[in-house]
């Protein structure tokens, strides 16, 4: 920033950086208090959520000593303009439009010229509009009085940091939850999987909490949980990538009919159901476990930083967010990814047995299955017989795909190709027929009757408490771009897995790196 202020100053004719003032103001210390006043100003300014104030009599200005030579000649009229002094206001407010917000403080400080133009509402409604993507809702807030330089300052860019995708932490059962600019507020949307066992159906989301400037020069945050309304709340950063949130006032929680009704009111949100509706006793023994967990956690959560997977033209499919079926669990999110010959499924959300963060799915792109027909593939014994014959040599290693064994010869597995025969983004084949083997439990009774390709995996499953954890193998169906299933064998049961296709904004790995890095953090929270 010192560079670009430096280069502003020449550009302008401005005399002195403001570095250099400072070591003259140090070797004269009999100097006046307006020019320290001055310097405490100018550094004042540096800081994007400080207000612009105009500069004392005293202060730099763009036609100071410094710039006598460029100002007689702008006076004189040249033909060309030999500074940015010389170009019209307009022209400078659509300059300074284009950069930056975080820089234009900073650029105030260079002259007052320039700090009188960076009042112009124009730059800060286009800042507003090309870094968080308001415009219709630019005209709501002039009706309420509120200037874009104060939106951008006092809400917008404080609270930038927390925009994008968070995994809260509420133990084994995690969530995600998207932080966007929604109209004039900031709002964190947390999302829910839909209602068992309807996988196709869209997401749900419900709001936890939302700032806004309604106040007067104030941004004020309030907490959205709770059947009361809005009421007072609190964020503070914690850490880089991390942040919390608290309700100030819990008491907007709590319901009439005290925790009976509580619960009956979260039931039908979270299951679309009564507990009397579920048969199953262990279903409902997981449900009141949640319930009592998860309460624990209404006045104060913390938050840690996730990203989307990055997507490569030698991905399978394109990566993204699944929603996927869980057995007696229900419906769970899960974030696919692609590294190399590998495809990954780590969980969003969890459940006691295995945690948010882990890795639910690990897919061997190295290693397809290619299905018999379909009577065969009705036997689950056959199925079996197919995946453990890969599984073994998968078990003895890289070696084992140069010397198939007999089992592998004699099955009608495809023999595991090396990196350089299988491409893990290669093409997927013409559509086969495909039919779950007899005795393979699935909570979805219509799933698609047809896939693309097939190939081996292992699932991870543990006891209560996520003990004794163990990978098991499994098979990797993929259907379509947007829907794959994985058949657990230990289990006998097959799950069903389908694309969120909601917008998630501020959700990008900045890089492969960092969204590796966010991987290996998540598995170490739970682990």
């Amino acid at each position: 920033m010192l560079l670009r202020m430096a280069v502003c100053a020449r550009l302008c004719g401005a005399g002195q950086s403001r570095r250099c003032r400072r070591r003259q103001r140090h070797s004269q210390p009999h100097q006046d208090s307006d020019s320290d006043m001055d310097m405490d100003e100018e550094e004042e300014e540096e800081r994007v959520v400080g207000k612009t104030k105009d500069e004392p009599d005293g202060g730099s200005s763009c036609h100071s000593s410094g710039a006598g030579v460029l100002g007689s000649g702008a006076s004189a009229g040249p033909p060309h303009p030999q500074s940015l002094l010389d170009l019209p206001p307009e022209l400078l407010v659509e300059i300074f439009s284009s950069l930056p917000g975080t820089a234009l403080p900073n650029l105030a400080l260079v002259c007052k010229k320039f700090r009188q133009i960076l009042n112009t509402e124009t730059i800060w409604r286009r800042r507003c509009t090309e870094e968080f993507g308001m415009r219709d809702d630019l005209r709501k807030m002039e009706i309420l009085g509120m200037s874009s330089r104060d939106l951008y300052v006092k809400l917008l860019h404080p609270y930038r940091h927390i925009l994008g995708l968070w995994q809260p932490d509420i133990g084994p059962y995690g969530g995600l939850l998207n932080v966007v600019v929604d109209g004039l507020f900031i709002i964190g949307w947390m999302y829910l999987p839909p209602h068992d066992p309807r996988v196709e159906d869209p997401m749900r989301r419900r709001p936890l909490f939302r700032i806004h400037m309604w106040e007067k020069n104030k941004a004020a945050v309030e907490c959205m949980y709770g059947h009361k309304g809005p009421h007072k709340g609190d964020i503070q950063t914690v850490k880089k990538d991390e942040f919390s949130t608290k309700c100030n006032q819990t008491d907007h929680h709590r319901m009439p009919g005290g925790r009976q009704e509580e619960f009956r009111t979260w039931l039908e949100e979270e299951w679309g159901r009564t507990l009397e509706d579920i048969f199953h006793e262990h279903m409902q023994e997981l449900i009141l476990m949640k319930f009592i967990y998860t309460s624990q956690y209404d006045n104060c959560l913390t938050y840690r930083r996730i990203y989307l997977p990055p997507c490569l033209p030698s991905d399978l499919l394109q990566p993204g967010l699944f929603k996927g079926t869980y057995g007696s669990h229900g419906l769970e999110i899960i974030m696919l990814s692609f590294h190399g010959s590998k495809a990954k499924a780590t969980k969003l959300t969890g459940d006691p047995n295995v945690p948010a963060g882990q890795l639910t799915l690990e897919i061997d792109l190295n290693r397809p299955v290619r299905l018999p027909d379909l009577e065969h593939q009705r036997s689950i014994e056959e199925l079996s017989r197919l995946v453990l014959g890969v599984h073994e040599e998968a078990q003895r290693g890289p070696q084992s795909r140069d010397a198939p064994s007999e089992t592998a010869e004699g099955s009608d597995s495809a023999p595991p190709a090396g990196a350089e025969d299988v491409e893990p983004g290669a093409a997927a084949s013409e559509a086969q027929p495909f039919v779950l083997p007899l005795g393979v439990m699935a909570r979805n009774e219509v799933y698609p009757r047809t896939c693309k390709m097939c190939f081996y995996g292992t699932g991870l499953i543990a006891g209560h408490g996520f003990t004794s954890p163990e990978r098991t193998p499994g098979l990797f169906v993929l259907f379509d771009d947007d829907h794959f299933g994985f058949i657990w064998l230990e289990l006998k049961s097959f799950s069903l897995y389908s694309r969120l296709t909601d917008q998630l904004s501020h959700a990008q790995a900045p890089t492969l790196e960092r969204f590796e890095a966010m991987l290996r953090n998540m598995q170490s929270w739970t682990s």
